[in-house]
């Protein structure tokens, strides 16, 4: 009997081809789309495939046609709005830099697809991700890097539920994006006019600055920059429009370059330094979530991923009890940011990760 997998189908390229290498691969595939935010007006859009959201219905449900699966349509906008959105809206009104990719993840995407497999029968969820679960001597699946480094999407996954990965397929994973190109095209999909969701799903007019001002007005409350021996140096905003590492858009005058080291929400105040200012030596990570490991009981040595644009740095993890840890780097990192999150990694094998918490300064 044909085993089922339920698709997540997203309405881009790389879900797609998922799906279409598990029909030739023999399941019975059945695809669902979660359709997380409003539908997206012709403003916003210059060509009938784009769209700058990550769930494209009509381009998923036309997969589906030509792949000859079911598909629907499951409406989580309640669910995204308050695991997600509103979770981004409260992190940036607090001072810190969430990662909404990794919350939807955790909180929407792979839990209404595992719901969708459990009321439909089926055995597996896959999605389009580019990471890899291999197992290990004992047959236990772990989460590693996708096979093509410029696409791993790894560090968005690690917060996925260890239980779950037995029941997951990544049918792209393994494969280099030059290589899913051509499958998609194969589908009826237009490469040149598919384009690949960058930005953030709901965030579909200007930046996040432009959806905090819409969806929480209340955060442009203006306040002082402070330097880092707390002179005042002028008036910020608000807290939420500012994030570790920025220098644009801060109309400082100032005989060096300057760049935003921290935010303060209990204060409402905005620290700006010279570049210099930005390297930490090391890190606070809470809210953790191990996946290779049951727990850490003695430090570890690992490569530490702070964002998903940067490169993994080698570092020791020390672990200090209650849920949280100690990240020391090997060298000192740039502008690390509370809310974003680090991710450990130990060669391709994710070993877990967490959120940052505090940084501290390089001596």
């Amino acid at each position: 009997m044909k085993k089922t997998v339920v698709v997540g189908m997203s309405g881009g390229v790389d879900s797609a081809v998922a799906a279409a290498i598990l029909v030739e691969q023999g399941y019975q595939v059945q695809g669902v789309t979660l359709q997380t935010w409003e539908p997206e007006g012709d403003a916003t859009t210059s060509k009938k495939w784009q769209e700058r959201g990550c769930c494209k219905i009509g381009i998923a449900r036309f997969v589906a046609q030509q792949l000859g699966i079911p598909h629907q349509v499951l409406d989580v906008r309640d669910r995204f709005r308050s695991a997600v959105v509103q979770d981004f809206i409260d992190g940036y009104a607090a001072g810190l830099t969430p990662n909404p990719c990794v919350r939807c993840n955790e909180r929407v995407k792979f839990g209404c697809l595992m719901e969708a497999a459990r009321d439909l029968g089926a055995d597996y969820v896959a999605t389009g991700h580019y990471a890899r679960l291999l197992p290990d001597d004992t047959g236990r699946p772990h989460l590693h890097k996708g096979g093509d480094p410029r696409k791993d999407q790894s560090y968005f996954l690690y917060r996925l539920n260890r239980a779950w990965l037995p029941r997951i397929h990544f049918p792209v994973g393994g494969m280099r994006k030059e290589d899913v190109w051509p499958k998609a095209e194969a589908i009826g999909l237009p490469a040149d006019e598919v384009k690949e969701s960058q930005e953030i799903c709901f965030v579909t007019k200007g930046d996040y600055r432009s959806f905090l001002e819409e969806q929480a007005p209340q955060a442009a409350r203006p306040g002082p920059f402070v330097g880092t021996d707390g002179g005042v140096v002028g008036v910020h905003r608000g807290v939420p429009f500012y994030t570790p590492g920025q220098r644009r858009g801060l109309g400082l005058a100032a005989a060096q370059r300057l760049y935003v080291v921290r935010v303060n929400a209990a204060s409402n105040t905005v620290v700006v330094g010279p570049e210099e200012d930005l390297l930490e030596s090391s890190c606070l990570v809470g809210d953790l979530n191990l996946l290779s490991v049951d727990g850490l009981a003695e430090p570890v040595r690992a490569e530490v991923k702070v964002r998903y644009a940067s490169p993994a740095a080698p570092a020791t993890i020390w672990p200090l009890g209650g849920g949280r840890l100690r990240v020391e780097f090997d060298s000192p990192q740039r502008a690390l940011s509370p809310g974003q999150s680090a991710v450990f990694y130990q060669g391709d094998r994710v070993l877990g990760g967490g959120i940052i918490e505090a940084g501290r300064r390089a001596d």
